[in-house]
């Protein structure tokens, strides 16, 4: 976008540009989402940043009124591979806060300087002032969502010190810890009622996300796989529920996620966390899950200039490709599902989960475990597990190459680097490979042709593999139509629904292996 274009979007505070740029106003000060309701500026006191800390480093505040740091991501950190968007996504992890600006540099193989130099140079700010922004964001909601001391606050938000804490707050925000609390929002703003001092109540969000959103499909998709123990949703369709054990840095957390949207475009969402500084980590993998940071008007008009996606796009606005809160997990539990119903699979993940899961130490309603962690199942025997013995060498083997880095599923890795690792491990083929990459590293450019509910959504609806490079960068987003059209036709019948057991779990890579839909497996085994 020019800046004249994006000056015409702040005109019409057109809110489908929230998180993609910001407004600063030199006149105020202030910088602002392009939906700000604040009069709109003179086009020559503007200038626009890609990034709020780039604002920020300009010696911008947040607009108190528009809260421009509670926007969504931008959309473009998912679908770029760069350096650039492995880094923000990275960033957007905690991963500065955690490892310092050389544990970002050397996860995404470049030195500390040549990452600084990109980011400042695309973006207007570097690794260090990015992270900045993101722990005024924290704090700022824990400062008006919890009764927490302010200098509880400053090292849950990864500050280093409370004068530091108390410096970024005033320069982001133009007030001290205490005013801004006091400024706390309403209850339809985009942030809950206050929360208890020590956090156990649980500390009330509203996730952001722009456009339309097709929750019901959401919940359908995950609540179909949810794992009893380590997942579970409560309440009726159109009001459910999603909990699921986290496992992050600092210890363990349970996230609640409301299925019926604001009006205001958010999921009500509650993080329950054994240490707050997981506070930043657990929001994103949570937004990842759900796909809050997608931008459902570039998909839909990509895909709805095809005449055979359109119909499906005004059918389901919206429609999100779920992530995945543990890529490893994920990386798991794809292996396990192959050649078997959703429902098969879920049941030897529950198998999983009882040998093998980690006790929560407190149990909250359905959840009592945390999935087992890689180190761990590389070496485990599998045995309580009904499948083959070259399947559960799959396990083992994709849970080696997670524990020692030969397979990297974190936010920063290279998507081609990681699938072809994957594919490199005996019993991963490429359904698994790109199921992997679509979930476990939130790629929205996967197509996976071979899949039998993907042929028989194309086939229902005219469409055409060979029109699919029109569809990109969104190829996934596609997919899920294609899933739910053909689950709206009912073409699955029970002859889809079989399983293969070759005795000696082998087979032709190149052999066409159907699988369904609700089910999305593979015959996926490879003589070597």
């Amino acid at each position: 976008m020019t800046d004249d274009s994006k000056y015409e979007a702040v005109c019409s505070r057109d809110s489908r540009f929230d998180g993609e740029f910001f407004l600063a106003v030199s006149t105020t000060g202030i910088y602002c989402r392009p939906s700000c309701p604040a009069n709109t500026p003179k086009r020559k006191n503007v200038r626009f940043f890609t990034t709020a800390a780039a604002a920020q480093g300009a010696g911008f505040r947040a607009c108190r009124r528009c809260r421009p740091d509670a926007v969504p991501g931008s959309a473009e950190w998912n679908t770029r591979a760069d350096v650039v968007g492995r880094a923000m996504r990275l960033i957007g992890d905690g991963v500065v806060d955690r490892e310092g600006v050389a544990g970002l540099a050397g996860r995404l193989g470049y030195s500390s300087r040549q990452v600084q130099r990109q980011l400042n140079a695309e973006l207007g700010a570097g690794p260090l002032a990015l992270a900045r922004a993101q722990r005024g964001h924290t704090a700022r909601i824990l400062l008006q969502t919890t009764s927490m001391q302010a200098a509880e606050i400053a090292f849950a938000a990864g500050f280093a010190s409370v004068r530091q804490f108390n410096d970024t707050i005033r320069e982001i925000y133009a007030a001290t810890p205490s005013e801004l609390r006091a400024a706390r929002p309403g209850q339809g703003a985009r942030f809950g009622p206050v929360g208890s001092q020590d956090g156990a109540a649980g500390i009330p969000l509203r996730l952001a996300f722009r456009g339309p959103y097709a929750s019901a499909e959401v919940f359908d998709y995950l609540g179909a796989r949810a794992l009893a123990g380590v997942e579970e949703i409560t309440g009726e369709r159109g009001a459910r529920v999603y909990r699921r054990a986290l496992r992050l840095p600092n210890g363990a957390g349970i996230a609640e996620v409301g299925e019926a949207p604001g009006a205001g475009g958010w999921l009500e969402c509650r993080l329950h966390l054994g240490d707050l500084r997981d506070l930043t980590t657990a929001t994103q993998r949570v937004r990842r899950l759900f796909d809050l940071d997608a931008d459902p008007y570039a998909v839909g008009e990509r895909l709805g200039a095809d005449p055979a996606l359109a119909p499906l796009v005004t059918l389901r606005p919206g429609l999100r490709a779920p992530g995945a809160a543990d890529p490893h997990e994920l990386a798991v539990r794809a292996v396990l599902g192959q050649q078997v119903s959703v429902a098969a699979g879920r049941r030897l993940g529950e198998a999983l989960l009882a040998a093998y899961g980690e006790p929560l130490r407190t149990p909250s309603g359905g959840l009592t475990r945390l999935f087992p962690s890689a180190e761990r199942l590389a070496e485990a025997a599998l045995g309580e597990l009904g499948m083959p013995d070259s399947r559960r060498d799959t396990v083992r083997a994709v849970s080696a190459a997670l524990a020692d880095g030969a397979v990297r599923l974190d936010l920063g890795a290279d998507r081609d680097e990681a699938e072809k690792a994957l594919l490199g491990l005996r019993g991963v083929g490429p359904w698994t490979a790109g199921y992997i990459r679509m979930r476990a590293l939130s790629d929205p450019d996967v197509l996976l042709t071979s899949d039998v509910a993907v042929r028989a959504g194309m086939r229902a609806t005219g469409a055409a593999a060979v029109d699919s490079e029109g569809w990109r960068p969104w190829r996934s987003y596609a997919m899920h139509h294609f899933w739910n059209a053909a689950k709206d036709r009912g073409d699955f019948t029970k002859r889809d629904t079989h399983k293969t057991y070759d005795k000696h779990d082998k087979h032709d890579e190149h052999d066409e292996h159907e699988h369904e839909h609700e089910h999305e497996h593979e015959h996926e085994r490879k003589d070597r």
